[in-house]
């Protein structure tokens, strides 16, 4: 068989069902390929929009999304998504065209050094330069992307290797269990967690496993310990939950700062440092809050995180384990706790039936949990809303509220929304964008509606970048350099053939929200928003409210 019929079959052997992507004249042999696969090939407009579908993909359904590109300038618009997916920790591998490597007629023309350049973007990058060592070289690339911590994987495969006839077998995918948890390990957190005056658990990113959060809400009703999480742990258990105590979304100065300064024992799980830290160990032994790491792999210390006792093993074992050993303690104190969480809740739910227009953001959030059912998946795109959402939105499942907090790249909202339609085709999906974010990745309208996708993109616009804008206030700076023009964004959509709609007053977008998702097709709704009182809400009366709990 040619050698990219047999480089197909290995993606099929893995599971693929997408390869997302922009096909070019060094990827001729493998289109061919997969023109007679199962695979699907989902045509895109653009390299990262492809990357950021993958990524995607892969953080829904914990298989690695595919993803193609030529090679030169199809592979550097890759480089964004990379980073995505290897800092956001979702399994994605991205094949490249390249020249042939063993003659050239072309010198130089489009040639870069593409695995040289993934190499610190990736878990691993590899060039193919024969036919037989396509199959190893894909399975260990799945492995690597899919495995904890989860990333990016590369490979290249050069157009005169892709023709080579070949007669090697693929390689079947081996069984492999996560390392357990040392037995010491569990015991000596169990004591700790035991001995504790006011424990809590802080649940991030890596806790965002579907065993793991059936765990984690066992030992939470058993239990009976209070939590918080970060932006990328939201939904691993549902935000209504009575021992919820918020999001750690803002830097410092919020309600829930206060319960994790109250706290004497934190049970970080899952942590990954590329959130900003919610809390900040100090030298001294007599005010160092005890914190114990559970992860799957050791912890990065730094100069603010440095646990007293390490947990490593499957997350979703070690919380087992834990819940299996610990009972509950009289002398737990979680008072302190519920007197922050009721405060929060109540600052929380200030504004969400705001009149005014352009519309507020606690307006905005509100209305959109309300046509959101608890599988319903909102997409955000990267901007100021995102600090709303993440702090006023509940998560009632894991992995329905798609925020970046790792690299926090604008751009990805609407093409993470399509993945999403992809893998959850009975779902209610929403992309959530800024005017600038949605504009950087705009063309994919045109995807969605050649897919026939039932899909709501809400454009929240501003006719700035409202995030540095509000930072900018936050400094004391002049306004300067954030405003822009947007074009008449219910003709854009119409352009594509999709549904354009735009937002009058603040009453009706709740009604508009539910007419979209209820009704076949594209619908993109331009919906203008006011944050003029962020810099007062944000960094200065969440601050003092908080510090008078």
């Amino acid at each position: 068989m040619k050698a990219s019929d047999l480089f197909v079959k290995a993606l099929e052997n893995e599971g693929v069902t997408h390869v997302f992507g922009i096909p070019g004249e060094e990827n001729l042999d493998m289109l061919d390929s997969l023109a007679n696969s199962h695979i699907k090939l989902v045509l895109t407009r653009h390299e990262q929009a492809a990357g950021f579908m993958a990524a995607t993909y892969g953080r829904l359904t914990g298989k690695a999304g595919v993803c193609m590109a030529t090679l030169g300038p199809g592979a550097t618009n890759f480089v964004t998504a990379a980073a995505y997916a290897q800092l956001g920790g979702m399994p994605m591998i991205m094949v490249t065209g390249q020249k042939p490597v063993k003659s050239s007629k072309q010198g130089q023309f489009q040639i870069l050094d593409v695995v040289g350049m993934m190499r610190p973007l990736t878990k691993y990058t590899h060039q193919l330069v024969s036919a037989s060592n396509i199959p190893s070289r894909v399975r260990e690339a799945f492995r690597l992307a899919q495995e904890e911590k989860p990333g990016a994987a590369h490979l290249e495969l050069p157009e005169d290797i892709a023709a080579e006839d070949t007669d090697t077998p693929v390689i079947q995918e081996s069984r492999v269990r996560r390392p357990l948890a040392e037995d010491k390990a569990i015991s000596q957190a169990a004591e700790m967690i035991s001995a504790a005056k006011h424990p809590l658990l802080l649940i991030g990113a890596g806790a965002n496993r579907k065993l793991t959060a059936r765990t984690l809400r066992n030992m939470v009703n058993t239990l009976g310990i209070p939590f918080v999480t970060t932006q990328m742990g939201k939904g691993v258990i549902d935000e209504r939950h009575p021992l919820f105590l918020g999001n750690t979304t803002l830097s410092s100065g919020d309600f829930v700062h206060r319960a994790v300064e109250a706290a004497d024992l934190i049970v970080n799980i899952g942590h990954d440092v590329v959130e900003k830290p919610p809390f900040f160990m100090k030298q001294s032994a007599d005010d160092c809050v005890q914190v114990i790491h559970v992860n799957f792999s050791t912890a990065v210390v730094d100069p603010v995180y440095f646990p007293q006792l390490e947990v490593v093993g499957d997350i979703a074992n070690s919380i087992w384990q834990l819940s299996e050993t610990l009972e509950k303690q009289p002398h737990w104190d979680f008072s302190r706790f519920m007197d922050v969480r009721a405060a929060g809740e109540a600052h929380v739910a200030q504004g969400a039936d705001d009149p005014r227009f352009p519309i507020y953001p606690q307006r905005l959030v509100a209305d959109v949990r309300s046509v959101m059912p608890d599988d319903g998946i909102i997409a955000l795109d990267n901007g100021v809303y995102k600090i709303w959402f993440a702090r006023n939105y509940k998560a009632h499942e894991p992995n329905t509220v798609l925020l970046d907090n790792a690299l926090a790249t604008m751009g990805a909202g609407l093409p993470s929304a399509m993945a999403a339609r992809l893998v959850y085709p009975d779902r209610r999906i929403m992309a959530i964008c800024g005017d600038g974010g949605f504009m950087m990745n705009s063309q994919e309208l045109e995807t969605a509606v050649r897919l026939k996708m039932q899909l709501v993109v809400l454009i929240l616009r501003d006719d700035a970048y409202g995030m540095i804008k509000w930072k900018q206030a936050g400094m004391g700076l002049q306004p300067y350099g954030l405003d822009y023009g947007n074009p008449d964004f219910v003709k854009y959509a119409e352009s594509y053939g999709a549904h354009g709609h735009r937002v009058e007053n603040a009453q009706g977008l709740k009604a508009m929200l539910e007419h979209c998702h209820s009704t076949p097709g594209v619908h993109l709704i331009d919906c203008p928003v006011d944050y003029s009182e962020n810099d007062k809400i944000l960094n200065n009366e969440i601050q003092k409210q908080s510090a008078a709990v």
